[in-house]
């Protein structure tokens, strides 16, 4: 097992080593070590755990063209390592249902699943959450802000990853709604902090912006 851990940290940190959009090896280092900090709580798997934690991003469309080519990416590098199969369907189950896609969630995710989804999500939020945001806007070409572009809900997946939106925007779009979708206990405490230095910034933000602080 820590043999095939090694392998994927080293598979991971090569594929996403030029990454700039925040979905870097230092994303899934820290997702990582919260997953494995929640697993141990929640009593969970935790190779499972680690595994779909160094591997949830390159599945990601936004890295590999297509959930269906990332998916498969990952299932090629799991059975080139001698995954047991069981574990193989287990990770890619979580991996293909974990994302947020607009706020829409295909099917109820096991314990290690939430576990995995709660540290991602912790990682979207806060203060590094509000730096990757940035970080992505930036990469994807969209402005800091602008005041004429209205906030979107109740989104399709299609909507949510190439409709126009902005860097502020997507805080309410996403980020501060992920509070309350955590799963676990430990998480979900966590999350109160993050969520609320989200607030204040986004107060802070407004008074500049509008030149009064």
């Amino acid at each position: 097992m820590i043999n095939r851990i090694n392998q994927t940290e080293h598979y991971v940190r090569n594929e996403l080593k030029n990454d700039f959009s925040g979905h870097d090896w230092y994303h899934i280092h820290r997702v990582r070590q919260l997953a494995l900090e929640i697993g141990k709580k929640e009593n969970a798997d935790l190779y499972i755990c680690e595994m779909a934690a160094l591997l949830h991003d390159i599945a990601d469309e936004k890295i590999s063209g297509s959930e269906e080519a990332g998916l498969l990416k990952v299932r090629t590098w799991l059975e080139t390592i001698g995954e047991k199969k069981e574990n193989i369907e287990t990770i890619l189950e979580i991996i293909e249902n974990m994302s947020f896609k607009g706020g829409t969630q295909r099917k109820t995710l096991s314990l290690e699943g939430k576990v995995v989804q709660d540290a991602d999500r912790l990682d979207a939020i806060g203060a590094i959450g509000i730096g990757r945001t940035f970080a992505y806007s930036g990469a994807k070409g969209q402005l800091m802000f602008d005041p004429e572009i209205p906030v979107r809900d109740h989104m399709t997946k299609e909507e949510y990853r190439n409709g126009k939106s902005t860097a502020v925007n997507h805080f309410y779009e996403k980020l501060l709604k992920l509070k309350d979708r955590i799963n676990t206990e430990y998480a979900r405490k966590l999350a109160e902090e993050r969520h609320r230095f989200m607030e204040v910034f986004l107060e802070q933000f407004r008074l500049e912006w509008d030149g009064k602080k």
